[in-house]
């Protein structure tokens, strides 16, 4: 580790549970950021400015001025600007010595499991449950931890899918992939703008975790905000003995 990058890394240096092995472990690993909207943001923005040595995020859209309100990496002069590009930029702004891979695509199962294999951790912050279930079926194919988030209204959730726990349970054990699943859409339900900010900064806080081996992760837990009376409630979950996911193992 150079002068430098002890001096700018030295707030997490100074943690017991981190110091400089834990520094060390985050300025090798890849992240992997499914999503460079209201979630992906903050997640991207901390994972920079914590030093995660190389970061891949993937998002096939484009600024629009509706997304300014919550999505924190993007400005007004960067509006028609792939999103993945407006991130990376806003990432190097913060921390030039991260290596950023924009991919302006819409990923497909082919396409994660080229991605999800080269990955420390992955986040997954997209909008969609389709792109949800698929994320975290190549999480479990190759046995790479996933923090997953969602934001809707004034209602967020987080958990953590830990492969290396066969105990654990992954995303499909929590929410079904044949279930019955009404989408629903910032553009159509809204939302309240900060919740994006604390559950995307909840993800990087898990990523940094599972990178660095600190603490306790989400696994086996599903943390979800009301964010009109600002409560947290905790719901234990396990591995669905019949997940079709799990099983596959």
């Amino acid at each position: 580790m150079t002068d430098d990058q002890l001096l700018r890394y030295s707030r997490h240096i100074l943690l017991d549970e981190v110091g400089i092995e834990g520094q060390e472990r985050v300025l090798a690993a890849h992240a992997l950021i499914i999503g460079a909207g209201g979630l992906g943001s903050p997640a991207a923005l901390y994972l920079a400015s914590a030093g995660v040595g190389h970061i891949t995020i993937v998002d096939d859209d484009v600024v629009d001025l509706t997304n300014l309100q919550r999505q924190i990496a993007h400005t007004t002069a960067r509006v028609g600007s792939p999103k993945v590009e407006s991130a990376a930029q806003a990432m190097a702004d913060i921390n030039p010595e991260v290596r950023v891979k924009a991919l302006k695509t819409r990923v497909d199962a082919a396409a994660l499991d080229n991605l999800v294999r080269d990955a420390t951790v992955v986040l997954d912050c997209s909008d969609n449950y389709a792109t949800r279930q698929a994320v975290n079926a190549a999480c479990v194919r190759h046995t790479k931890p996933l923090v997953a988030g969602a934001v809707i209204r004034f209602d967020g959730q987080i958990t953590v899918v830990d492969p290396h726990d066969m105990q654990s349970p992954c995303y499909a054990c929590i929410f079904p992939p044949e279930a019955e699943f009404e989408e629903v859409r910032c553009s159509t339900m809204g939302v309240f703008a900060p919740l994006v900010g604390v559950v995307g900064a909840m993800q990087a806080t898990e990523a940094l975790k599972l990178i660095a081996g600190v603490g306790q992760s989400l696994a086996g837990r599903l943390l979800m905000l009301d964010g009109r009376a600002m409560e947290w409630s905790t719901m234990r979950v396990q591995r669905h003995a019949h997940c079709p996911v799990c099983v596959a193992r």
